[in-house]
Order: structure tokens, then C-alpha cells, then sequence
């Protein structure tokens, strides 16, 4: 009986660490996306460079999971954002909105990331579309 308590102990807790773990990442990366502003540095689409189009923007992140597109300083719009740090992925969706800020939305997956950058491909069918944003 004790032999099953204390395996049963051990299970429950390293199904708790690794929760805790994994909230840990979680914060870490919302902290890490939500400390200042990004802008596009890189935005391809099908091989065909939209990067300009995102030259006037830049992009602020909060922690209640909204993201705000901001063009030569004055608010555009304002979208929803979350991430999925066991999964390596990022989504944000801005509603009715025009291009660019349109081709954001959508679930991305996260290639290579630092603090300081996150790039990230998204394939819907034939679509294949790259970014990379940079902290400013």
C-alpha cells in the first residue's frame, strides 16, 4: 500500500512540474513579446516581398492578449494575439481590417526567436507566408 501512495505521489508530483514548467515558458514568452514595441523587418508571401508595406507600423503586445497596430504613430487598429510556447506557435487576428495588417492574422509558426526577434513561417494550402519582427 505505501509502494502505491508513494508512486502515486511521484506521478502527481511530476505531472505538477511540468505544468508549472510549462506555465513558466508561457510567462516568459508573454513577458518577452509584451515589453516594448516590434516592428516587420521581413514579410514574404508566396516568395514575393511585402515588407515595405509594413514600414510605417509598428506593433505593441499586452499581456490581456491584444496587440495594437500602430501606423506613423497613431493607432490603426487593434487585434488579439496569443501564443503557444509547446507548440512554438503565435496568432493574431486583426477583424476587418485592410491590408497589411490583414496578412498577419492567422496561426504562425514560431522558427527562431530571441527577446530581441520572432520569425515565423504560415502555410494555408499553396500559401506560404514568412515574417520576421524585431523589437525596437
Amino acid at each position: 500500500m505505501k509502494k502505491i501512495f508513494l508512486a502515486l505521489s511521484v506521478c502527481i508530483l511530476f505531472f505538477s512540474c511540468q505544468k508549472t514548467i510549462e506555465s513558466a515558458v508561457d510567462d516568459i514568452l508573454v513577458q518577452a513579446m509584451t515589453s516594448g514595441k516590434w516592428k516587420m523587418s521581413l514579410f514574404t508571401k508566396n516568395g514575393v516581398d511585402f515588407t515595405s508595406d509594413f514600414t510605417s507600423y509598428q506593433f505593441q503586445f499586452y499581456n490581456n492578449k491584444t496587440v495594437d497596430a500602430i501606423k506613423n504613430s497613431v493607432l490603426e487598429k487593434t487585434g488579439t494575439w496569443n501564443a503557444n510556447s509547446t507548440n512554438k506557435t503565435i496568432e493574431a487576428n486583426f477583424n476587418n481590417q485592410a491590408i497589411p495588417v490583414s496578412m498577419i492574422n492567422g496561426l504562425w509558426t514560431i522558427t527562431k526567436n530571441s527577446f530581441l526577434f520572432v520569425e515565423a513561417t504560415q502555410t494555408n494550402g499553396t500559401e506560404i507566408k514568412t515574417l520576421r519582427l524585431d523589437k525596437i
